[in-house]
């Protein structure tokens, strides 16, 4: 076993015990040895005084008490760095955190290997059995999917609805300063990068009005309405009669007195309902704009079923959701997304999510990706949150900020890397005789 880089007192002098204990045969930074392979990119310090990496390294990862050891021991992985990092007891140096993007982007060049169970014991050994008791997890942790079971079986109504609340509860106010003025948490529309955000998401409700052909008069439902964007923007701009659903008691509050305050009243109209729940009725127009992610893939042949059921013969469906880069990744997210974010979120690949539309009785016209245009509405909303931070922390907590902060960062980057992407499909339900009325062309398009 090679033992590597110690750090050393001014004068030369072996770093001091930690606080509290003996100095062991092992530290620290001997354990981050053990479990990483070749050159680190950054710089590791730890509690203890040890340290290893290049000491002018523009990142550090400062390994803060005996507790964020623990964490990183007991969940090997993103959801031990994650505990580590939302307690605090794990500071990324170098980088906001409320855009540790830079950070990010250098970590996944990290390659991590597991010791010979000899030298795992021996490190473990050395620095006390303790650490393998894993610490309470940080309040902003939702529960494992097994003990979600006390709360219904996945994507039953109340589990669902507690999911949701987990993730857009937080706060409006938080949001307000995340998302800007018109509190949209889902892809906007570049025309060119120096767009601002509030431009884009504009640029994102007119291409789905578009795509969708809305006309005044004409009546659309938006499932998981989030805070209201599109059913204010239609009824604003297209003068349609839209129906807004959200399982977010707290989007439906603020998107309803969004809509009398800008004197929507008589158009628009956002309900706290689970999307099953929506009237069953037919309307000229469905969208569905970043619902598909809290479905289930199981559950989209109902899930699309029902939209269809929601169309008049000849209207249009536009589905837009995050998927996977292909259709053999696994479905489940990652333990970080899944216990900080979006308890229970499932993505598919783009051939999936066509594949389940056609199969629902819809026919697909247009499909499209907007994989990039997601990497720059992350970077955007990142922005925002350093800009606000002291707001934003007052309002959450420091914890929760910096999940935000993790979260989008991280997602920014799998967006540039293509390890998922953002697919817009416009589908029809046709009338007798394959009826829909749709164009030859695009009729959005110039």
């Amino acid at each position: 076993m090679s033992l590597t880089d110690r750090s050393q007192g001014a004068a030369g002098a072996p770093a001091p015990p930690p606080p509290g204990g003996r100095r062991r045969g092992s530290t620290v930074a001997d354990i981050v040895r053990a479990v990483t392979s070749g050159p680190l990119p950054v710089r590791v310090t730890a509690y203890d005084g040890s340290a290893l990496g290049p000491a002018d390294a523009g990142i550090t990862l400062s390994i803060r008490s005996e507790r964020g050891l623990s964490y990183l021991l007991t969940a090997p992985g993103d959801l031990g760095m994650a505990r580590a990092y939302v307690s605090g007891d794990l500071a990324i140096e170098g980088v906001h955190p409320g855009d540790p993007y830079d950070a990010l982007r250098v970590l996944a060049g990290v390659r991590m290997r597991a010791p010979a169970l000899a030298d795992g014991l021996a490190l473990v050994r050395e620095l006390g059995w303790e650490r393998l008791l894993p610490p309470p997890a940080p309040p902003q942790e939702a529960r494992p999917r097994w003990k979600r079971i006390v709360g219904g079986l996945r994507h039953s109504r109340f589990r669902d609805s507690s999911a949701i609340s987990h993730h857009y509860d937080v706060s409006n106010a938080f949001y307000e300063r995340v998302l800007g003025p018109s509190m949209t948490y889902t892809c906007a529309v570049y025309r060119s990068p120096d767009d601002t955000l509030e431009q884009a998401q504009a640029n994102k409700y007119d291409l789905v009005a578009g795509k969708l052909a809305l006309r005044p008069g004409m009546r659309l439902l938006d499932v998981g309405c989030g805070w209201g964007g599109m059913v204010r923007h239609a009824a604003r701009e297209y003068g349609v009669k839209a129906l807004g659903v959200t399982l977010s008691r707290a989007q439906a509050q603020w998107a309803q007195a969004a809509i009398e305050r800008e004197g929507l009243t008589g158009l628009a109209q956002v309900r706290h309902l689970d999307y099953r729940d929506a009237p069953r009725e037919q309307f000229d127009a469905v969208s569905s704009i970043g619902l598909t992610e809290h479905i289930g893939v199981r559950n989209y042949p109902a899930y699309f079923g029902f939209l269809r059921d929601r169309l008049r013969p000849g209207a249009r469906l536009l589905n837009h959701c995050i998927t996977r880069a292909d259709n053999r990744a696994p479905h489940r997210s990652g333990a970080f997304i899944d216990r900080y974010v979006f308890p229970d979120g499932e993505l598919a690949g783009p051939g999936r999510v066509i594949s389940e539309i056609h199969d629902a009785g819809l026919e697909v016209h247009h499909e499209e990706n907007l994989r990039q245009h997601y990497a720059l509405t992350l970077a955007a909303w990142c922005r925002n949150l350093v800009e606000h931070w002291d707001f934003c922390v007052a309002e959450v907590g420091a914890g929760t900020a910096r999940v935000w902060g993790l979260y989008m960062a991280g997602s920014r980057l799998a967006f540039e890397r293509n390890g998922i992407q953002l697919h817009q499909v416009v589908a029809t339900r046709n009338g007798p005789d394959a009826v829909n009325g749709y164009p030859l062309r695009p009729d959005w398009l110039p």
